[in-house]
């Protein structure tokens, strides 16, 4: 966010302890007004995803809270692989809430935060009023998602190649990772966040970490109102995998399909993706 949007949305970053790893949070709005959304990103990103929705959030009367998630951003970095299981994950939001004395939220997630979004929907639907997924649907929806999807997710593999493809990615002004992303616009963001020391392998290990995503199957229904939304120019999803969520969701379900904007939609089509997020949390 620029400093003018910082300051029109009242922003403040914090640093909260929780589940045995600091966090680092942006908080916007005011805490004594209106009800809390919840902003979790994916892989490669970190909070500075939302820049383009936190302003307008504020203006509608939301308190805001954006996470850099474990090892993201400015967040602290765990050590160990194994640190990086989604059930951690899931923990760390609870914790987040927990500290900051917040009993439900809406929740709005992408990429990799709409799988930690999923799982903290199942495990705590208590703590979420509704939710919003981003591009990747209900892991049973995403797991079962068919070779299609399959195809998609190459780059999954390729993660798994520890120590091999960190080096093979950032050669040549990170060629291979510009090539995996495919959005110019970011990637000037993306390079300078993960040239840090053990900012690209903690990154990947949220893949290493959770070898099964990609052939889900047996979760419970999400028993909250969800609303998927999908974005045509996605390079990395398919469609199906996010229509096929509404057999996994009990409470009332939407879907929204946005034409033209890539993966990163919150970005790419602020303009198409903000008016539905306001209209499904109001």
């Amino acid at each position: 966010m620029t400093e003018q949007q910082l300051t029109a949305a009242n922003t403040t970053l914090k640093r909260i302890r929780v589940n045995g790893i600091e966090l680092n949070v942006m908080l916007a709005g005011e805490s004594n007004r209106g009800p809390t959304v919840l902003l979790v990103h994916g892989f490669p990103d970190d909070n500075a995803v939302w820049r383009k929705q936190i302003a307008p959030l504020v203006a509608a009367g939301y308190r805001v809270i954006a996470p850099d998630t474990r090892g993201c951003g400015d967040s602290e970095i765990s050590p160990r692989e194994k640190d990086y299981q989604v059930d951690n994950l899931v923990a760390d939001l609870v914790g987040l809430l927990d500290a900051l004395d917040i009993d439900r939220v809406r929740l709005v997630a992408h990429d990799w935060g709409a799988i930690i979004g999923w799982r903290f929907v199942l495990a705590h639907p208590e703590r979420t009023e509704r939710y919003v997924a981003l591009s990747v649907g209900h892991p049973n929806a995403y797991g079962q998602g068919g070779i299609s999807q399959k195809l998609r997710g190459y780059y999954i593999v390729l993660l798994q190649l520890r120590g091999i493809i960190e080096f093979l990615v950032t050669r040549f002004n990170w060629l291979g990772f510009r090539a995996m992303t495919r959005f110019p616009g970011e990637f000037p963001r993306w390079k300078a966040s993960l040239s840090r020391p053990g900012r690209l392998t903690a990154g990947m290990n949220y893949y290493r970490a959770n070898p099964g995503m990609m052939f889900t199957r047996g979760l419970p229904a999400a028993q909250v109102p969800v609303f998927g939304i999908w974005s045509s120019g996605d390079g990395f999803l398919t469609e199906d995998q996010m229509r096929e969520s509404q057999r996994y969701v009990n409470g009332p379900w939407r879907y929204s399909r946005i034409e033209g904007g890539n993966h990163w939609m919150q970005l790419d089509a602020a303009d198409k993706l903000n008016p539905l997020l306001l209209d499904f949390l109001q």
